[in-house]
């Protein structure tokens, strides 16, 4: 265990985590040179497509300094803040953290973030500057920020590229210098390494993935013991017993082995076919003599709340069981997504899914339509809303469709979130001026530097469903960031926005919304909807309607065929007979037609 080193990299989004992995896997020899493309451990189509992080991935690595070969066990993490559950969970299986800030853009929100939840755990922080080859990087100003946030010199920071591979040498060297061993944390709680390795066998499951010929993969952190293949384990949590069917650890690409020791992130194949078994956060202990006891659990992770939720059903009702074992699978992968079966008259079986961000909502939908050719309904994302109706009882409003009639509710609360946006001082005038129409609290202006601030606000929930990030990266061209984290319910003044198409009222497109924003609301939904919906035989009214009252309207033109074009002369009489058949028949279809919603449709509406 002496010479074990596990560690993560955090950073902001597109600080070049990807890279940096990328560069460690080519100077250790785990992967060949030639094989290395941009973000290999980003195996996922979308990772490739967004050019973000969406899942961690766990690679180990051999690296001989001094003459004495190392083993390294990296976790590369997302950086975005609807992922930030995976970062926590990767940071309780290590022992150190390579913080990793970008020169061109200094310290973001999520870096802060980052490095609460790096102290939160006691890791050891790595402060490092990457994309000093760029000709925008400000190397020296942040230098200075993340020195000042850390509490540390500035001659303490490394300087790197992790893209042509500058300083990354000396980077490996100092995780071997500064990130303390498993034998040395054990050492900090008392431990001795003698003890935890001769332990009954514990083992912490951090993530999961699913494999059809294998069973669920438990990717683990060995904390005790050692265990060795096809040997019988058990599930703490469930009291679920399994024979391994192989363990092993990832190089990138899995490696199978004999056995896994303390110290060591591996990954165990249990066998079991149902998904729902494996919990993030649960222990794999070895199956215990008859008359022994079983092993203590270890500490697991608190369970994330959802912020926001979305109902999705499946366009062809026969495939409702199917999205059923799809979003099983996606659980497995992503504990963050939490989701039961729900009935709606106008769109029949379905789930109700909780997501952490807006982001989540879409990355879960496209990776449904993608890896299992799922065709979605797809409700408008919404966010817990408290009613209390006129017999003073409590209600909990997921969704729109759940909404009460008006007449009955007493007072109504919504959540609210502290934002902390990090900007350059220049923009500080646009982006107040933009979050005063998000109605929430302005709270303090703290500076990094001369030239970059943190403003701290307050605001309800709905508003980061209503693509506050993005506004926030268009008003400054960028460079701004944003965290936020909830800090409770507020009354607030609501009202349910509903949606007609061709008289047809369609309830995956309601929405709640503050009574102040109905119109402009209504307006920039029916107008969204002329342009995403195709055009049908006949003309389509699209109408925002709050309380029976139409607030806003469009309409899509009929498709018209040249039922006259093939005439070539004759009496005027032919050609006005055609029309006024044509005429006849397009009133037919307006009374009687409907419109088929493409599936791309809704995925449009809701990244509006």
């Amino acid at each position: 265990m002496n010479n074990i080193r596990n560690f993560v990299i955090i950073a902001h989004v597109d600080h070049g985590k990807s890279t940096l992995a990328d560069r460690l896997l080519d100077m250790t020899k785990t992967v060949e040179t030639k094989k290395i493309t941009a973000q290999f451990l980003d195996s996922m189509e979308l990772e490739k497509e967004k050019g973000i992080t969406i899942k961690l991935k766990p690679v180990r690595m051999a690296y001989t300094l001094n003459a004495i070969p190392y083993t390294l066990n990296l976790v590369d993490t997302p950086g975005h803040v609807d992922f930030s559950y995976e970062v926590s969970r990767s940071l309780a299986a290590v022992e150190g953290a390579v913080l990793l800030v970008d020169a061109t853009q200094g310290i973001q929100a999520q870096t802060l973030a980052n490095i609460d939840l790096a102290k939160k755990q006691n890791l050891v922080i790595i402060p490092v500057i990457n994309k000093i080859d760029s000709p925008q990087a400000k190397i020296e100003e942040s230098v200075e920020e993340l020195a000042t946030v850390l509490g540390i010199l500035p001659d303490e920071v490394l300087k790197i590229s992790a893209k042509n591979g500058t300083g990354v040498e000396e980077l490996l060297k100092t995780i071997i210098e500064k990130v303390p061993s498993p034998t040395q944390a054990l050492a900090k709680v008392g431990k001795p390494a003698a003890a935890a390795a001769g332990a009954p066998f514990r083992a912490l499951i951090f993530d999961s993935t699913y494999d059809s010929f294998k069973g669920v993969l438990a990717l683990v952190r060995v904390v005790d013991g050692q265990i060795n293949d096809r040997e019988k384990i058990q599930l703490v949590a469930p009291k679920l017993q399994a024979e391994i069917k192989e363990l092993g650890y990832f190089l990138p690409m899995l490696a199978p082995q004999k056995t896994l020791s303390a110290g060591e992130i591996g990954y165990i194949a249990t066998g079991i076919k149902e998904p729902g078994k494996v919990r993030v956060g649960d222990t794999i202990v070895k199956m215990p003599a008859p008359n022994q006891p079983m092993p203590e659990a270890l500490a697991g992770y608190q369970e994330p709340n959802p912020m926001v939720f979305a109902s999705f059903y499946p366009e062809n009702p026969e495939e409702f069981d199917l999205l059923k074992v799809a979003l099983s699978k996606l659980k497995l992968q992503d504990p963050a997504l939490v989701y039961e079966p729900e009935m709606k008259e106008a769109l029949g079986r379905g789930f109700r899914c909780g997501f952490l961000g807006t982001l989540h909502v879409e990355i879960i939908s496209e990776r449904l339509e993608r890896e299992f050719n799922l065709g979605l309904v797809i409700s408008t994302p919404s966010v817990i809303y408290k009613i209390i109706n006129k017999k003073k009882q409590e209600q909990i409003v997921y969704s729109a469709s759940d909404w009460p009639d008006q007449t009955n509710i007493e007072s109504m609360q919504e959540p609210w979130v502290r934002l902390e946006i990090i900007a350059p001082a220049n923009y500080i005038g646009k982006l107040m001026e933009m979050l005063k129409e998000v109605q929430g609290n302005y709270l303090d202006t703290n500076y990094l530097s001369s030239e970059r601030s943190v403003i701290l606000y307050e605001a309800p929930l709905r508003a980061i469903v209503a693509n506050l990030y993005d506004k926030i990266k268009s008003i400054s061209q960028g460079y701004a960031s944003l965290n936020y984290h909830m800090i409770g319910y507020r009354s607030a003044t609501l009202v349910k926005l509903e949606i007609f198409i061709a008289g047809q009222k369609e309830e995956a497109f309601s929405r709640v919304v503050a009574e102040a924003d109905a119109y402009m609301e209504g307006k920039r939904v029916v107008e969204k909807l002329k342009e995403a919906l195709p055009q049908q035989q006949f003309t389509v009214a699209i109408q925002a309607v709050i309380g029976g009252k139409v607030i806003a309207r469009e309409t899509i033109s009929a498709r018209r065929k040249d039922v006259t074009g093939y005439l070539y002369g004759g009496d005027k009489s032919r050609k006005k007979k055609l029309l006024e058949k044509q005429k006849k028949g397009k009133k037919l279809m307006k009374e009687k037609g409907s419109v088929n919603i493409p599936s791309k449709t809704f995925l449009e509406i809701f990244r509006s």
